[in-house]
Parts: structure tokens; sequence; C-alpha cells
């Protein structure tokens, strides 16, 4: 790779962005023979890095900050104003305590995979004869993680949550009407979000103490003043969302059980050993978050270019996964390569990179990956099904991206 930055012809690089979805960064840095190139996305100057050194750079040292790095017409749709993600310095480690330690635990870490197998096999004997995955697990997940965090399910119209959460993942990043009608859809959810927060502090809802829920409409921040009402609904959205989005990864999870079948005989005779590798390259190899953004916080200089305060950066998450540099066959599905992986945190980085708290890794990463180790037994193990013929191919071209059938199922039983 040459050590310069190099700037693209094109005036604006919009179109192409959308177009060519996840691998729009991979082709261009082979093309520049670069590991970063500049260009402009909805007219707006921007350099888009891969690789290790970019990762290091993009994650250490505090370079680069959050709040507002996403375009405003965007903004509102992965995060609120306000909220953990957009904050920056002593106000984000202060808000991402609460959140580290109440997604690290591992007693509750268990709980929520024990939750989620309940959730499943509730949902399991109601199903018809032909489903599609990603879309019953919506309310699976939903009503789990409304239990994990201490919300009664009953008292919640569980499919609209659903749908409001979910609209805000599919539609992330879009333009027009799908954005709007995403806005919408977190609009109510958040309108559900406040009254939640405004029933438990009125005390006309009483969870327990110990739950998450109680925790965050209690937490107060760093001048010891209770969070805004806003404030503390969108974080309880920012708990419920991304839990959320672990759907895809589940999806992701059937499709590699389905195209590699020795890994389904091995997970279905007990074997788990491997289980934790094969869901690391689940998370590297299918194509979920295609890049992360920040602002600059402070000047510096990379690779002969000066970046000054304020310049947007975007680093591809894809291509990072898929560098032949640090992953041999990066093409290639193999969970045996995270035997001898030496847990670099800036090569596996679907979740972010750096330590929790205090760097930019999204502390709710263990139960992700803990949702996933769960889902791969009931899948595997624990749950008879047959696929039938259908379009499992995933398109790179679209966000987020899925299976074009979106993986159905047929007689799904509990084994």
């Amino acid at each position: 790779m040459n050590a310069g930055i190099p700037t693209l012809p094109a005036l604006d690089s919009s179109f192409a962005f959308l177009s060519e979805g996840y691998m729009f960064g991979t082709r261009r840095f082979a093309r520049t023979e670069s590991d970063a190139f500049s260009t402009r996305i909805m007219g707006r100057p921007v350099t888009l890095m891969h690789g290790l050194d970019a990762a290091h750079l993009f994650y250490e040292g505090g370079r680069f900050r959050r709040e507002r790095t996403m375009p405003e017409a965007v903004l509102h749709l992965p995060q609120e104003e306000g909220s953990v993600q957009s904050l920056t310095g002593q106000a984000h480690l202060h808000r991402e305590l609460i959140f580290a330690r109440m997604l690290s635990d591992k007693q509750q870490l268990q709980r929520l995979r024990h939750i989620f197998a309940e959730e499943w096999f509730s949902a399991v004997s109601t199903w018809p004869q032909r489903v599609v995955l990603h879309d019953v697990l919506k309310p699976v997940i939903t009503r789990a993680v409304l239990r994990w965090v201490g919300i009664d399910p009953q008292s919640v119209d569980v499919s609209a949550r659903a749908s409001g959460l979910g609209a805000m993942i599919e539609n992330a990043g879009k333009l027009g009407a799908p954005a709007w009608k995403a806005r919408i859809l977190r609009q109510r959810t958040e309108s559900w979000a406040r009254s939640v927060i405004g029933d438990i502090r009125s005390g006309n809802m009483r969870p327990d103490d110990k739950s998450m829920i109680m925790q965050l409409a209690s937490h107060t921040n760093d001048n010891g003043h209770r969070l805004e009402e806003n404030i503390a609904a969108g974080e309880l959205v920012n708990l419920l969302r991304p839990t959320l989005a672990v759907g895809r990864l589940i999806v992701f999870i059937a499709h590699a059980l389905e195209r590699h079948p020795r890994w389904k005989k091995v997970f279905a005779t007990g074997h788990d050993h491997q289980l934790e590798n094969f869901v690391n390259e689940v998370r590297r190899f299918y194509p979920f978050i295609p890049v992360i953004d920040g602002r600059v916080r402070h000047s510096f200089e990379w690779r002969g270019k000066s970046f000054g305060t304020d310049d947007w950066v975007m680093l591809d998450l894809y291509a990072t996964h898929h560098d032949a540099r640090l992953w041999k066959e990066p093409n290639r599905f193999h969970p045996e390569r995270f035997t001898d992986w030496d847990g670099d945190q800036s090569t596996l980085i679907t979740q972010g990179a750096g330590d929790v708290p205090g760097g930019q890794r999204i502390p709710g990463e263990q139960a992700t990956i803990d949702l996933m180790k769960e889902a791969v037994i009931l899948l595997a193990e624990r749950t008879t099904y047959a696929v039938p013929q259908q379009d499992l191919r995933i398109s790179l071209r679209r966000f987020p991206a899925l299976p074009k059938s979106g993986f159905a199922l047929e007689n799904a039983e509990r084994r």
C-alpha cells in the first residue's frame, strides 16, 4: 500500500457509496493502492480509511469525537442528541460507566441467554409451517430484552416496539421516505420510553431496584442531577435497539450453519469448544456495520496528510475485516482462524475497538456475543427445522445486509 492519501477524482461519491454498499471502500483502496483516500459524501469532505494502522489511529489517543459526526439527516436514526454514543470526554466516560456495569455482569448475561431461550421456544411453539427467521426474531428478541432490562412485556405493545426499533436499524443512514418513516417510528418509540421513565419516577411503575431500567431511571450525571427524562428515554432506546440488531447476526448464524453443515453437526452433538470462534468468525465474515465515523478533535498528521479540527473521517469495518494483511484467506469462512487469534481489539471491530469503559468499544459487545452463542445452540442443537429452497444470496450493495429471502424455515420444533 502507498503511504500517501490520494483524493478521488469524483466530485462527490454519495451515489457510488449508496449503490456499491459494503464494497465501495474495498474497491477504491485496491484501485488507489492506499489504506485511505479522500472524497466527498453528501457534499462534505471525508477521508475513508481501513486496516490495522487506521484502526489504531481511529481508536487510540482520543483523536476523534463522537458528537454530531453523522449528517443532520441521519443523526436521529442511529442515535439521539445527548445519548452516550454522542458524548465525548468525561461526560461520555461517566455515562458509559452505567452501561459498562449493567452490560458486563456475568449473572445478567447468563440471565439474558436463559430469557432468550425461553422466548425462542415459546415462539417456536406458535409458528406456522413456514416462517422467515429475520421477521419472527424481532418480537422474540424484543420480549427478551424487555424482560432483561426489567420491563414486563405484557405491559407493552411488543409488535409496535419491535417495528419501531427495527425501522431504526433497517433505515439508518438512508434518506427520503424510508428515513422519515423511521424517524416517525423512532419518535413513537421515544414517546413510549419517556412514559416508562416517567411512570418509574412517579411510582406508577415499580421495577426491581436492581433492574437495569431502575438503574437508568435513577442514574445521576456527573453534576449529581438525574438525567433529563428525554435523555433517560433515549438511553433506554439505546439499550433496546442494539439488542434487536443482533437479530441480523443470528440470521447470519443460520446462514453459516446451512452453508457449512459440518459446523451444525459439531454443535448439534454438544461440542461447543469452538463456539466462540464460530461466533467471532460470523462477526468478521458477514456484512454488518459498514463504517463508523468521527470528527477530529485536535489537528494531527497521518500518512503525509494534515487533519484539521472537525475534519470528517470514516473507518471501513468491512474492508478491515477482509484485509488479507490481517486475515489469511479473508473471503473464506474459517472459524478455526480464531484459535490462535491474539485478541487484538483493532482487528475485530464489529462493535468498535478499545477498552470499555473509556474506549470506543460498545459496552453491549459481550451481550451480543452471548446472545449469538445461545442462538448457535438453539439452531444447531435444540431446534429441528427444514430449510426450503430459497434465495440465500447476500447482496453487498444493500445497507444493512441480509440474505435475500430473510432465511425461511419450515416445520420448526423444539428438539
